[in-house]
């Protein structure tokens, strides 16, 4: 391997920065063309926490991501998808209809608190699925983080290169966070309605989207 090869390589590891002018921010599309004009490089970034904030768990708040986890699961070199703690199980011949890789796949089952790390059993589960390098993506549902766990979840996602996916309650939107991307989503006449409330380098307010097709 050549000197200039070993030198392009290192420079992708997420730990160095290179400026904003040069870097260059690895995204996935979500599957709907609206929402990526207004996010920052037209997609979901590929490391990071998001956090997707809705009116309770289970109101149809992964059908936004089952592009997503198509597309991921899909790839030659594909990693685990892990599912932290579901508030709802997952329905797999639904999800395989959407051309997601149940192999791919890897639900925890994870105890209200845990001896170790965080005393919220959920955010240790997925700060270690986050920062282990092994999956590609990583969800949790959570009522109550603190901000430092919030600050511990994003770091964790960038050091694994893992796209962290944090549901959490509408009332949080009135918090700050350190998550990179911020958004709300409720039901709207064409589908659901998707309010970005922070976006580095994107374009805030809504976007209504139609989830015609798509169902978990």
């Amino acid at each position: 391997m050549s000197v200039n090869s070993e030198l392009a390589r290192l420079l992708e590891h997420p730990g160095i920065w290179r400026g904003t002018s040069v870097a260059r921010t690895e995204t996935l599309p979500t599957g709907f063309g609206a929402l990526d004009e207004r996010l920052p490089d037209r997609g979901w970034p590929r490391s990071g926490l998001i956090e997707i904030l809705v009116s309770r768990f289970g109101v149809g708040e992964l059908t936004l991501l089952l592009p997503a986890l198509a597309a991921l699961t899909r790839r030659p070199m594909a990693r685990w998808c892990v599912w932290v703690a579901p508030p709802l199980e997952p329905f797999a011949p639904s999800l395989a209809a959407h051309g997601v890789v149940l192999e791919r796949l890897l639900v925890v089952r994870a105890p209200a608190a845990h001896k170790r790390g965080s005393p919220n059993g959920i955010l240790w589960a997925f700060e270690q699925s986050l920062g282990s390098g092994a999956c590609d993506l990583a969800m949790a549902w959570a009522k109550r983080p603190r901000t430092k766990e919030i600050r511990r979840l994003q770091l964790a996602a960038e050091r694994g290169r893992t796209l962290g996916v944090l549901f959490r309650p509408q009332q949080a939107a009135r918090e700050s966070s350190y998550a990179a991307l911020r958004m709300t989503i409720g039901p709207s006449a064409r589908g659901v309605r998707v309010t970005l409330l922070k976006s580095r380098g994107g374009v805030r307010g809504s976007v209504e989207l139609s989830l015609q097709g798509c169902g978990t």
